[in-house]
C-alpha cells in the first residue's frame, strides 16, 4: 500500500509538472503579439528573397551604393522619412507611431568582405572588386546580408502597425562595419559624427548578429561587456640592407620583427591581468624583402589587439608603445608603432538588457535564450553604445546537420535562412515593447 501511494503521488506530481509546463508554454505564446507573429511569418519568403539578392550582389565597405539604393527604395515605399548618404552610403528611415513617446533605433550593417565564395549556391556571389590594389572576390561572409533583410522586414511590419507604436523607430542601415578603407572615415563612428542619433534624439538602440555556430531558433546574449575593443596596429622596422651571406654587415629587420612578435606575447602572459578579462595580440601580416639572398632594409607588421577590460587595454597599449622601439634598438635597428582604435567594448547596458530579456524569452522561449561568455570578436555597434544604452545579441543561423560550421569571414561561410524569421519577430517586438514600457 505504501508503494501504491508513492507511485500515485509521483504520477500526480508528474502530471502537475506537465500541466505547469504546458500552461507556461501557452502563456508565452499568448504574450506574443498575434499580428506581429502573423506578419513576420507572412513576410518570411520576401525576407529570404531580399537576403539572396544582397548575397548575390555584395559590396565592400563605403562602396555599398546599389545596396543603399535598394534599402532606401523599400523604406520610401513604406511611407517613411528617409535619409540617404549618411556616412557616405548609410540609409536611415524614421517611422513615427500613432502615439507620442520615446525614440528607439534598430541597426543593421550592410557591407561585405573581400572573400572569394566557395559555396555552390544558386545565389552565390561572383562579384569581384579591387581591394587595396588587389583584385578579389566579394562575399557576404559575415551575415550582413541577413541583417539587412531582417531589418527591411521589421520596417515593413512596424510601418503597418503604427497603432502599436508609442513613439518613434529609427532604422539605421550602417555601412563599413568591417572598417572603411585606409585613409577614409566610415562606419558607426562617422554616422554618429553626422548626427544619426539626433533629430529625433535616440533613447536606446538594438542590434543583432546572426551566427553560424549558434543553432537556429536560439538567441545568445550577455549583459555588460560582450565583445572586445579592437585596435589595429602597424609596426615599421628600420634595419640596414646587406647581402644574405654576410648578415654581420647589416641589420636584419626580419629578425627584429620576430623578436618584437615574441615580445608582444609576453605582454599578454606577464602584464595583462587576465582574471579581469580576455586579451589577445595578433600579428596578421608581415611584409619584408624581395629576394632570398638579400637581407632587406625594412619590414612592416600589421596586427590587432583585442581586450574586454578598459583598464587592461590601457596597460597593454602602453607596454606595446614602450616595448617595440626598445626591442628594435637592442638589435641595432629602429621601430615605430601606430595604434588605431577600430571598436570600443560592445557593452550591453545592464538595466536595458534586464528590461528586454523577457521579450527575447517570450518570442524564442526561455530554454532558447542562453547567457554566454564574452567573445574577442569586435563590433562597431559599440560606438553607438558609448553614446546611448544599447543591447546587442546573437541570432542562431547554424546550418542543420553541421557539427563544425564554417567560421565567419571564410569562403565556406553559410547561414541557414530559416533562422531569420526569429530575428524579424524579436526585433519587431523589442521595438514595440521598449516604446510601450
Amino acid at each position: 500500500m505504501k508503494h501504491y501511494f508513492l507511485c500515485l503521488f509521483s504520477l500526480i506530481a508528474i502530471g502537475i509538472q506537465a500541466q505547469s509546463k504546458q500552461s507556461v508554454d501557452q502563456q508565452i505564446d499568448s504574450q506574443i503579439d498575434p499580428q506581429i507573429k502573423a506578419a513576420a511569418e507572412n513576410i518570411e519568403q520576401q525576407v529570404i528573397a531580399w537576403r539572396r539578392d544582397f548575397h548575390e550582389n555584395p559590396e565592400l565597405s563605403n562602396r555599398e551604393f546599389e545596396t543603399a539604393k535598394k534599402i532606401a527604395a523599400h523604406l520610401k515605399s513604406l511611407g517613411m522619412e528617409v535619409q540617404t548618404g549618411v556616412a557616405k552610403t548609410g540609409v536611415v528611415g524614421i517611422l513615427k507611431g500613432d502615439n507620442p513617446g520615446k525614440v528607439v533605433a534598430l541597426r543593421a550593417d550592410i557591407d561585405a568582405l573581400p572573400v572569394i565564395e566557395r559555396n555552390e549556391l544558386p545565389f552565390k556571389s561572383e562579384i569581384t572588386a579591387d581591394f587595396l590594389g588587389t583584385k578579389t572576390g566579394v562575399m557576404h561572409a559575415c551575415g550582413h546580408d541577413t541583417h539587412i533583410a531582417i531589418l527591411m522586414g521589421v520596417a515593413e511590419i512596424l510601418s503597418k502597425n503604427k497603432d502599436k507604436i508609442n513613439g518613434t523607430v529609427k532604422f539605421i542601415f550602417q555601412p563599413a562595419e568591417e572598417g572603411p578603407p585606409p585613409g577614409e572615415e566610415g562606419g558607426a563612428s562617422l554616422m554618429i559624427k553626422e548626427g544619426v542619433l539626433k533629430n529625433p534624439d535616440v533613447d536606446a538602440i538594438f542590434g543583432l548578429h546572426i551566427n553560424s555556430g549558434t543553432p537556429v531558433g536560439t538567441i545568445r546574449y550577455k549583459p555588460e561587456g560582450t565583445m572586445a575593443a579592437v585596435e589595429r596596429f602597424v609596426i615599421n622596422v628600420q634595419g640596414k640592407q646587406t647581402h644574405g651571406s654576410a648578415p654581420w654587415s647589416g641589420t636584419d629587420p626580419i629578425l627584429i620583427s620576430a623578436k618584437i612578435i615574441d615580445g608582444l606575447q609576453t605582454i599578454i602572459s606577464r602584464d595583462a591581468k587576465l582574471v579581469d578579462g580576455a586579451a589577445v595580440i595578433t600579428v596578421g601580416k608581415i611584409t619584408s624583402g624581395v629576394r632570398f639572398n638579400i637581407i632587406p632594409e625594412t619590414a612592416e607588421m600589421i596586427g590587432t589587439v583585442r581586450t574586454l577590460d578598459a583598464d587592461m587595454k590601457e596597460v597593454i597599449l602602453k607596454r606595446m608603445r614602450e616595448m617595440v622601439p626598445a626591442i628594435a634598438e637592442a638589435y641595432g635597428g629602429k621601430a615605430t608603432i601606430e595604434i588605431q582604435n577600430n571598436t570600443a567594448i560592445t557593452y550591453n547596458d545592464p538595466e536595458l538588457t534586464g528590461k528586454m530579456l523577457p521579450t527575447l524569452q517570450r518570442i524564442a522561449g526561455k530554454d532558447k535564450v542562453e547567457l554566454v561568455k564574452p567573445t574577442t570578436g569586435g563590433e562597431d555597434f559599440s560606438f553607438f553604445q558609448e553614446k546611448i544604452p544599447g543591447f546587442y545579441f546573437f541570432l542562431g543561423g547554424q546550418p542543420e546537420g553541421t557539427s563544425e560550421p564554417a567560421p565567419h569571414h571564410t569562403p565556406d561561410f553559410y547561414i541557414d535562412e530559416s533562422g531569420m524569421l526569429l530575428g524579424v519577430k524579436v526585433m519587431s517586438q523589442l521595438a514595440i515593447d521598449y516604446l510601450n514600457q
